[in-house]
């Protein structure tokens, strides 16, 4: 157990340094790394984090180096510019358990742009709340991990064990950047990913797909319709077959200890649609993609044989697709669920750290509706991950936030963390 006087010490280095912490989650903001343009934040990370005396790798990423290992999954898209960063901290007597911090610099695309508040990229401070794309998800993470390192190297001390600060791409659509850091060689006794868990311990997590289903029509002038089949109208039909699946899916984890009381834990979303060619001609062609929710203990490969099956079902009481089948791909996603489970003396430590960072508060445990890339970590490079992170807000939508106060308790909890974890020493 962590001596008190010197955990009181790192929680007050982690205040005495908040303001330039908060300084540089908003310069993260600055940086609009969605996907295929991350490379300019990276940049930024990298050079943070030599500056602060960490060893730093900085590759591309190469879809054939990765698309033979479990866990990857597809893409549609090239990896030019597809940088991974890490930090490296090694000691100079080795004695704690190794550590990896990760965070993802890729964010979700911002939608129209006058329905922000303020500009996206735009970091902005208003009561006790810093806004903008990727604030909460999850650039305060990447920058609580840096800072929370700092907070040690303040009270004179470094980690007594390798450390890595991972700041890793595509963890919104595959994982694959997680996953490169893998077959890159960067393992370690545990992981902790400072994901907008909202002060929570992540338990479990759920499985998620992403499909993209095309569907064919018959094109004719739009005077005898009747004599066509729309292909868009006939999409709609597919995606309420879908919706009937993640019902029963629904229904399948009223089983499952970890979710039984979690309401509606599995959701079937269309996140894009596009088809036809002209307003006057029956459309010829419509291609929607979506990300469902899979029970978590479900198996990917039986969960696309029902997915399958149900497009198929659906289709086979349509005239024209019963001919023409819809096609179904999987360009993204593939993420297997998982729980969280032998890593008592991680949990154990995480929570003692968040006691004293939160003023005597237990941790709470969350059972996700989402995925992570600690799934990356946990089921295929056996190393147990821990999910905890700030409280944020309108992730993924308008006026994204991240709270500070959060924040700055959650960096004294990893800070805390680590320097138990890892142990220390004299700088």
């Amino acid at each position: 157990m962590l001596d008190s006087n010197l955990a009181t010490k790192i929680r007050h280095a982690v205040d005495v340094q908040f303001d330039e912490q908060i300084a540089f989650t908003g310069e993260l903001v600055k940086f609009p790394s969605v996907r295929g343009a991350e490379q300019t934040a990276q940049d930024f990370v990298a050079k943070s984090l030599r500056e602060r005396g960490h060893a730093v790798d900085m590759w591309a990423m190469h879809v054939d180096e990765l698309n033979h290992l479990p866990g990857f999954s597809p893409v549609t898209v090239t990896y030019d510019n597809a940088l991974n960063v890490v930090g490296s901290h090694r000691p100079k007597n080795k004695q704690g358990h190794s550590l990896i911090l990760n965070g993802h610099i890729d964010v979700v695309p911002v939608g129209p742009l006058n329905m922000w508040t303020s500009p996206p990229f735009v970091p902005r401070l208003e009561n006790g709340w810093l806004y903008g794309r990727g604030s909460g998800d999850m650039k305060a993470g990447i920058a609580a991990n840096i800072y929370a390192i700092e907070a040690l190297k303040r009270c004179g001390y470094a980690p007594a064990a390798d450390l890595q600060i991972q700041s890793v791409i595509e963890e919104e659509c595959t994982g694959n950047g997680a996953l490169a850091c893998l077959q890159r060689g960067y393992r370690a006794d545990a992981a902790l990913i400072p994901e907008p868990w909202n002060n929570q311990l992540g338990r479990a997590q759920i499985g998620v797909l992403w499909i993209q289903v095309h569907v064919l029509g018959k094109p004719v002038h739009v005077r005898e319709a009747g004599r066509g089949a729309n292909a868009i109208e006939s999409a709609y039909g597919l995606m309420q077959a879908l919706h009937a699946l993640e019902e029963k899916w629904n229904d399948s984890c009223h089983d499952d200890e970890h979710y039984r009381d979690v309401h509606h834990p599995l959701n079937f979303n269309v996140g894009k649609i596009a088809g036809g060619d002209w307003a006057s001609s029956v459309p010829s062609w419509c291609t929607f993609d979506a990300r469902i929710g899979v029970p978590p203990a479900k198996a990917l490969d039986a969960a696309r044989k029902e997915i399958e099956a149900c497009i198929t079902d659906a289709a086979s009481g349509h005239q024209f697709l019963a001919k023409y089948p819809p096609k179904v791909t999987y360009p993204g996603l593939a993420a297997t669920g998982f729980v969280l489970k032998n890593a008592a003396e991680a949990e154990e430590i995480i929570m003692r750290a968040h006691r004293a960072a939160f003023d005597g508060a237990g941790l709470q445990e969350i059972s996700s509706t989402a995925t992570t890339d600690a799934r990356i970590f946990d089921v295929y490079g056996k190393i147990p991950a821990l999910v905890y992170g700030p409280l944020a807000e309108d992730i993924h939508g308008f006026d994204e936030r991240v709270e500070l106060d959060s924040v700055r308790r959650v960096t004294q909890a990893i800070a805390l963390f680590v320097a138990e974890w890892c142990g220390v020493e004299a700088r």
